[in-house]
């Protein structure tokens, strides 16, 4: 395939632009509108992509579109090239203004809750000019969204089965289980306590499925304890952290939501020492895929701030 003939005169960046629509719309005439654009315009450029290639992009039904092998391969192709783009105009533009730029960080629940928004707000103070955008996921789908490039990078503890090959991974700090508890629970006033003593109290825990509730579950076994049955069953950390601050619950939750929320959660860890550590956290990226520069500021900013935070002992700030 001949540059000139082939790639060069006959596919521009538009052209990738509406075949990425086209997917992500499922169908062409919501693709147009999308684009603001005729549906003539968009058959007549899958069109022309199709004869540029030789081959067929999209299979046409009665129910619509479905792209073919080569219309996922050249997705993948056009998404990578956008992104490319994206961070190479954000390096420009970081470059005559260091002040400005974007941002887009994925979290899991326990980092959403208190280490990811501690960060985005001290580099927020120093570059008011750098916009933000923060979601919160499972640790699956964020390593889903980074492979499509709509994350610069996450936090989360990886699932066992990523693929190292396509994922670089940083780990930022060891993590421990720890139970917690109200301030004004009676259990916060106890010096001593077995986990077996805390089996018939209400628990708010995750759903079986949730990646956690693995660990909860592993740390009655290892003890030799049947789990609790939770009265409340929540896979929102923030749900599960509000209940458990009004006294009448008790949780399981990563020490280090303590060590970085600590200012602001009116909980106590309980002096239990849990049978299992959680794995540690740690800072994923593609591979391959050099970070843009408001990046490289977030991630040193994460793990100055991580150096700090390690230093003291787990739960300090929040009421003992």
């Amino acid at each position: 395939m001949q540059w000139t003939d082939r790639i060069g005169r006959r596919i521009k960046l538009r052209d990738l632009h509406v075949l990425l629509a086209t997917i992500e719309s499922g169908s062409m005439a919501r693709a147009a509108k999308s684009l603001s654009v005729s549906q003539p315009v968009v058959s007549k450029t899958i069109a022309g992509l199709e004869d540029s290639l030789g081959l067929r992009l999209f299979d046409r039904t009665r129910q619509g579109i479905e792209p073919t092998a080569y219309g996922w391969a050249l997705l993948a192709c056009g998404t990578a090239v956008f992104d490319d783009l994206r961070r190479g105009i954000q390096e420009i533009e970081f470059l005559t203004d260091p002040t400005r730029g974007e941002l887009r960080v994925g979290g899991a629940g326990p980092f959403i809750e208190g280490l990811i928004p501690a960060v985005v707000a001290r580099v927020a103070e120093r570059y008011p000019r750098i916009d933000f955008r923060v979601l919160e996921s499972d640790a699956r789908t964020l390593c889903r969204l980074l492979q499509e490039r709509k994350l610069d990078l996450a936090l989360c503890r990886p699932p066992k089965a990523i693929d190292k090959t396509d994922f670089a991974l940083e780990r930022l700090f060891d993590e421990t289980m720890v139970v917690i508890a109200g301030l004004e629970s009676p259990w916060s006033a106890r010096r001593k306590i077995n986990l077996a003593d805390l089996l018939s109290e209400p628990w708010v825990l995750p759903e079986s499925d949730n990646v956690a509730a693995s660990f909860v579950a592993d740390i009655f076994r290892i003890a030799r304890l049947k789990p609790p049955k939770p009265q409340v069953v929540s896979n929102s950390v923030a749900v599960r952290m509000r209940l458990v601050e009004t006294s009448k619950f008790l949780t399981i939750v990563p020490a280090s939501m303590l060590r970085f929320g600590a200012d602001r959660l009116q909980v106590k860890r309980l002096p239990i020492n849990l049978p299992i550590a959680s794995p540690p956290a740690e800072i994923i990226t593609l591979k391959n895929r050099t970070p843009n520069a408001v990046a490289r500021i977030f991630l040193d900013e994460l793990r100055n701030f991580v150096k700090i935070g390690v230093r003291r002992s787990d739960g300090v700030g929040v009421r003992r």
